[in-house]
């Protein structure tokens, strides 16, 4: 696992220079396993609840890698 900052920087240092906080919703709803099908994003820390999906916490406080399902995409 890495940490949930690390992967959000590396995204927006590469691909989307346009503020940390929609990259890391985005990787948040993929971890979430009640709003996908199937979980895109293995994460480990307080992802939220489906009763309050944006209670997340910080991405300091996270983390995460690829779920299989995404590595077979």
């Amino acid at each position: 696992f890495k940490k949930s900052a690390r992967t959000v920087g590396d995204v927006l240092g590469k691909y989307h220079p346009h503020g940390d906080s929609a990259c890391y919703e985005a990787w948040v709803l993929m971890a979430q396993p009640f709003s996908y099908r199937y979980p895109l994003v293995d994460g480990q820390g307080n992802w939220g609840a489906p009763d309050d999906p944006k209670s997340f916490a910080a991405m300091r406080y996270t983390e995460s890698r690829l779920s299989k399902y995404s590595e077979l995409l």
